[in-house]
């Protein structure tokens, strides 16, 4: 169960946020981050690295974790800026604003794999962070439910490339739609994809 290095590093602040984000390898949709910030760690299997938890495993995480926790927060950036920052450059972005946002005087921050690139906002950058600590476990489960939520809405209006299925990620039906039908609004122009038909 995690939780054990959270709580040692609680034992020398006040608050620890856990930052993580979903979406970078999408071709279409923003990126998401979430943070959530904890000054107590509960017991609570059902929290983990979202990726290893089911649709509705995540969707009942979700609920607990903003109804438990002490603050969330999320940021989207959208296909128009990641296009002009890059989405290393966005995604550092959207984390600095859910830093600045969370942090008190004594928060120690814990961000999965990506480096904040602001001296004013001192992180722990680890990589499987989503993995080892409880916070960052949270965070990858708000913005994961988040982002397919919006992904699924998107896609009762825009219905050509299945985003109710591929969530904006470039699997071989969301390839095949865009060789038909071409980029939306929603897509990455600074992101190719590998056509599938001849």
């Amino acid at each position: 169960m995690l939780g054990g290095l959270d709580r040692q590093l609680l034992q020398n602040a006040e608050q620890i946020i856990g930052i993580d984000e979903v979406g970078r390898g999408s071709l279409a949709g923003p990126v998401v981050v979430a943070g959530v910030g904890w000054r107590v760690i509960p017991d609570e299997s059902g929290i983990q690295d979202s990726k290893r938890l089911t649709a509705r495993q995540r969707e009942k995480a979700a609920v607990w974790v903003k109804e438990t926790c002490s603050r969330w927060l999320v940021v989207e950036i959208w296909p128009d800026l990641i296009d002009c920052l890059n989405i290393l450059g966005a995604t550092r972005l959207a984390m600095r604003a859910v830093a600045a946002s969370l942090i008190t005087e004594r928060s120690i921050i814990v961000v999965d794999a990506v480096d904040l690139g602001d001296p004013r906002l001192p992180a722990r950058s680890e990589i499987r962070a989503d993995r080892r600590y409880f916070s960052v476990a949270s965070a990858s489960i708000v913005a994961k439910v988040y982002r397919d939520g919006l992904m699924e809405r998107y896609a009762r209006s825009y219905g050509l490339w299945a985003w109710q299925r591929n969530k904006g990620y470039g699997t071989q039906e969301h390839r095949a739609a865009l060789d038909v039908h071409g980029r939306s609004f929603m897509h990455r122009r600074s992101f190719n994809w590998r056509p599938v038909l001849p």
